[in-house]
């Protein structure tokens, strides 16, 4: 990413929080807690090295997802004064996380090529504001879909914890947001103060942006990086199904070895724990909505609903209409 450089009048790293209604407290924790512990030495909290604000269209309460409020600390200022402005995002339910004063500070902030990030689903309203494109967004696993959804035309990946792209940045939320500050201290601060903040944060370690997201798809346990990496590929691709073969190239390895690696680790090969990916899908999409079965077929990448049918009793032993039929009564 391509930072706004630190000069001898702008020693301390400076960034800017907005804060979305319902937004994710730990994930803004997470991230101003690795700042506050690297701007000085052990934890004295002083702001030697950086320095943040919340920043807010009025000075109202903000209230997050789990009702703690907190308070603006600046208005809008001129958005050149910071290193970074960072959206922390929350609840997908809320219809206007933020308003329209808000909007028009982000837009300004990238007219002044202030690099923007979104953490959490602050990646969601970047991308509302149409200041995702051109860029790659990273979200969480349980938010790809929505995006997808929502902004078809933007490239947007589950599989890393954070992406840092020319003039943008984006995480999955939790504890990535940590991942990610401690990248941006490392590299305006220095590496001692990031290593002092992981360590009061009792971080082993920062993950970098080609670490896996901690997910298990299927409950499979695995500590290899290139079978977790396939796993959530295979998990967002249930209705537009990659080839065996491409996805072991995602991963530099060769078909062959993509499938001793799946033996090696799950007990089974590639095609049946995509197979099995796809009606774990299938059949939370029968409990969940109404669809016709022709529709949850087709989304998870069934030509027929007969074909569909008979390889859903094969791995449940029943077929989708009685599975549907049992929540029913």
């Amino acid at each position: 990413m391509n930072a706004r450089p630190l000069t001898s009048e702008t020693a301390r790293l400076k960034i800017g929080f907005v804060l979305a209604r319902s937004f994710t407290l730990s994930a803004f924790a997470m991230f101003v807690d690795t700042l506050r512990l690297a701007s000085d030495e052990l934890d004295r909290s002083g702001r030697v090295h950086a320095d943040w604000q919340v920043l807010g269209s009025t000075r109202h309460l903000i209230t997050s997802s789990c009702g703690v409020e907190v308070a603006p600390t600046s208005d809008f200022v001129d958005p050149g004064q910071f290193n970074y402005i960072v959206v922390v995002g929350g609840l997908l339910t809320v219809e206007r996380p933020i308003d329209n004063d808000t909007i028009a500070f982000l837009k300004r902030a990238d007219l002044r090529e202030v690099p923007l990030i979104g953490v959490c689903t602050g990646s969601f309203i970047l991308a509302e504001a149409g200041l995702m494109d051109h860029h790659e967004t990273c979200v969480s696993w349980l938010h790809y879909q929505a995006f997808r959804e929502r902004f078809p035309d933007l490239a947007v990946r589950s599989d890393r914890l954070y992406n840092l792209d020319k003039a943008r940045g984006s995480c999955a939320g939790g504890t990535s947001a940590a991942d990610l500050a401690a990248s941006i201290v490392r590299q305006s601060i220095s590496r001692d103060a990031e290593r002092n903040a992981l360590e009061v944060l009792q971080i082993e370690r920062a993950r970098t942006a080609l670490d896996i997201q901690p997910r298990r798809p299927l409950d499979i346990d695995c500590s290899d990086d290139r079978l977790k990496s396939i796993l959530i590929t295979m998990e967002r691709h249930v209705e537009d199904i990659i080839s065996i073969p491409d996805l072991a190239a995602s991963v530099g390895i060769s078909r062959r070895q993509l499938e001793r690696l799946f033996h090696e680790k799950t007990g089974r090969s590639p095609a049946q724990a995509y197979m099995a990916l796809r009606l774990h899908r299938a059949r939370a999409l029968l409990l969940q909505t109404k669809a016709p079965l022709i529709e949850i077929a087709i989304e998870v990448g069934f030509e027929t609903a007969g074909h569909f049918i008979k390889a859903f009793k094969k791995a449940y032993g029943e077929t989708p209409g009685r599975v549907r039929g049992a929540t029913t009564h």
